[in-house]
This record gives C-alpha cells, structure tokens and sequence, in this order.
C-alpha cells in the first residue's frame, strides 16, 4: 500500500483526490531516454544540454535583396547625385567563390548571401536604379564565371551605414552558447533550432505508449446500427484523444464485452505496445462490473507472481468515486481503471492518468497537471456540492473578466455539456454551496 494510504473511515477507506494523484505520481517512473531522429523526437522532453557547435549564422549575410558596397562609395549619395558604382558580379545564397568588393564597385546580392570580400554594407535595390547590363535579371553574367570584369553598373541612390543590412555572424547564437536546456518540451521551433544547428538526432525520453479500452456489452462502435439497449462507445475516443493531447501515442481498443476473461487476455495482449493502460467502465459495485472482477482475481493489493497489484477504492470526490489503480504484467505496467460514466471518466483523466503520462515523460512535478486559476462565480443561483466531497463541475472560463459560468448540470451523464465546457470548476470537501460572485478554484482544461 502506498505511503499515501488513506485514514480509516470505519467500513470502508475513503482517499482524498491529493492522495490518490499521490499514489499514482510514486509509481509511475520516467520512460528510459533513447536517441531519435529530429521528426521523431516533436514533443519528446530532452535528456540533455545541447550546445551550438558552429555560430549561427555561421558567417556574415545579406538580410535583404541588393547590392554589396564600400560605404565611401556611396557616401552622400542622393536622388539628384546617384552614387554610380562598377558592377562586378552576383553573389546568391549557397555562393562559394565570391568576388571582392574594391574602391567603385558593387557586387549584386541576394537575401542569405555571404557578405562578399571588400563590402562593408548592403544597399537595397529600392535604394538603386535596379542596375543596368547583365544580371539574373537582365542578363548579368553570374561572378563566379567573369570575377574580374565589369558585368554593368548600378546608381546608388541613398547613403549606407556600415553594416547595413547585414546579419553578423554568431547574431543568432555563438559557438558554445546553449541552445536548448535539459528538460525542454521539443515543439516546432526547438525541432528548427536544432535541425540549424546541424543536429540530427537528440536525445530524448519517448513519448509514452497509451493503450485505452471501454467495457460494456452495451457498447457500439460510431458508424455501426444501435440496437435496442445499445449505446455508442464514445469514452475510448474522448480519452484516445485526451491521451494524444497529453503529448503520448494512443492506442484505442476497441470496447470489450463483459466477460472477465476477455478483458484479462485483452489486456494481456495489450501490454506489449503499453507503457500505460487505461480502462473505462467496470469498477463500480455492480453483478457486471468486469474490469473489477477480471483484475481483483489476479490482484491482491500486492504484487503475485502475475505481476499484477490493481487496489480498487473509492475518492472523495463528484464525479469519478470509483477508482482503480497499481501495476500489471511482468514489466509492472501501471494500469488506471476509471469509471465508465462519460463525464467521470473525462474528469479522472484530467486529475489523474494525464499527469500520470507526463510524469512518464519526465516532466518536473509543477508540469503534469492541468492549469488552474481562481475565478469569480458567475450564475444565477448558488452551486450546492456534497458534503465530504470534492465536487468538480463543468464551467466556461472568462480570462479578461476573471469569471467562470457553470456549463451543463452535474450529471456525470452529461457529455454534450462537456463538449461546451472549457474549464472544471472545484468546490472543495468542506464546502456545500458556493454563491455567486463568490472565488473558486478554476481548472483550465483548454
């Protein structure tokens, strides 16, 4: 049992949603790091200091289309007294050989292009008559095939600072200087940095593997015919999804009947793809509440030769009472089993699995849960909850007002309102009605 282990209520132990998250923060461990490719590391957290090994950008460029001059040169230069320069060539973007900019000439350039020998600064080309004689343009022979010869001339018609338009080298970042710390969540633009940076690979702690399944006989499939007494399984999308949102790679299971030894060989099967299970459905009190009986005939609290310590227990709090939670299998997978009303077992995966997938991430501990806030009840009446109980009740969060409205009733049925809410309002245990206008703690699920 864990050192969180609830106070005795006298018939049955009763744990706090804190203790519960807890428990399930001990156990859970941080995924083993490996070394990925860039693409495959996007939303991965790094394991280590990355260092830029060449400046960036690694040497002087142009930052705009134009043209490569000495800035004596054009020194005064006007719309009435054009500064009228010696073209000697073009430098593109990727040029190797590059021509050197002496008294009187001009060197045409292209956004990215290295700063050629001699050039102190870029003039645009709106600052010029656009250059006559050849050219990409206008037919201008390329440098690296007339270094030495006149290819046209330009008329400067501005004057240009030293360094104008010019991105120096190491203005990004220097050789040496960090680039990313350990512990960094790897988005779009870490993936650029280090891709610019000549990294191919890094290393990482993976994405965790999410395997998600719904209980009931009752259960179908979105796309197939209901029949009488049958509903549609929408709880293995909504956590699938929440999973994915949570930064893992879901697997969704399809809903298992309610047949105990179907759910043990499904998962059995299962648990070679998980790094995580979750399960939905079946943990109540009821004659059909399989994932109860499949996993409590394998399960004693504490681990058997199978591997498994499922304890299933009860929270206070509204909604999501029922709950379940340990390990399983011979890799001791942690395995959280929710209950099957669509809203409770929403809400327990926001409390509970979701920082459960981001402590297997390696996230620190102030990261894997959820946001919150507090906000300002807006209703027109006041919110009753249960005494000894933390209710937690759907609500749109308002940010520039500081307020919350409730969404929906509180029927742990009620996903349509769910799919409105953008925030869970908590009234805690010792608290039985909130008025309005009245604070509360607001968490953000957007």
């Amino acid at each position: 049992m864990s050192s969180h282990a609830p106070q005795d209520t006298g018939h049955q132990r009763l744990w706090s949603v804190d203790e519960h998250l807890a428990d399930v923060l001990a156990t859970v461990r941080p995924l083993e790091p490996i070394e990925l490719q860039l693409l495959d590391a996007q939303g991965c957290v790094l394991v280590e200091d990355v260092t830029v090994p060449v400046a960036l950008p690694p040497f002087d460029n142009s930052s705009m289309d134009g043209y490569a001059v000495r800035t004596a040169d054009v020194q005064g230069a006007s719309e009435e007294f054009p500064a009228v320069l010696t073209v000697i060539g073009d430098v593109a973007a990727g040029s190797g050989e590059l021509p050197t900019v002496g008294p009187g000439q001009a060197a045409r350039i292209m956004t990215g292009a290295p700063l050629p020998p001699g050039a102190e600064a870029v003039v645009p080309v709106e600052w010029t008559d656009g250059g006559t004689g050849g050219g990409a343009a206008s037919g201008m022979t390329p440098a690296s095939e007339s270094p030495e010869g006149a290819v046209g001339e330009v008329r400067v018609h501005r004057a240009a600072e030293a360094r104008a338009h010019v991105r120096s080298r190491g203005s990004d970042v220097q050789a040496g200087d960090l680039a990313l710390a350990a512990g960094t969540v790897l988005g779009p633009p870490q993936i650029a940095l280090l891709a610019a940076i000549g990294r191919g690979t890094v290393r990482v702690r993976p994405r965790p593997r999410v395997v998600v399944m719904s209980t009931g006989s009752e259960l179908v499939q979105p796309g197939e015919a209901l029949t009488a007494g049958t509903i549609y399984d929408s709880n293995s999308f909504a956590l699938a999804a929440a999973a994915r949102d949570a930064g893992a790679i879901a697997y969704r299971v399809g809903a298992v009947a309610d047949d105990a030894d179907t759910l043990r060989s499904t998962i059995e099967d299962q648990l070679i793809r998980a790094d995580l299970l979750v399960t939905t459905g079946g943990v109540s009190v009821g004659a059909y509440d399989v994932v109860k009986e499949a996993l409590t005939a394998v399960s004693t609290g504490d681990e058997d030769v199978d591997g498994a310590g499922i304890d299933f227990r009860k929270l206070a709090m509204q909604p999501g009472k029922p709950q379940g939670f340990g390990t399983i299998g011979p890799d001791h997978t942690p395995l959280l089993a929710l209950p099957g009303n669509p809203v409770s077992s929403y809400v327990s995966f926001e409390l509970f699995v979701r920082p459960a997938i981001r402590a297997l991430m390696g996230l620190p501990a102030s990261e894997v849960s959820r946001p919150s806030v507090r906000a300002v009840l807006e209703a027109d009446k006041a919110i009753g909850s249960p005494a000894g109980r933390r209710q937690f009740l759907r609500g749109k969060y308002d940010a520039v007002s500081g307020t919350v409205s409730p969404v929906g009733g509180s029927g742990s049925h009620l996903i349509a309102a769910l799919a409105h809410a953008d925030s869970l309002m908590v009234v805690p245990e010792d608290v039985t009605s909130v008025e309005p206008g009245a604070e509360l703690e607001v968490v953000l699920l957007g």
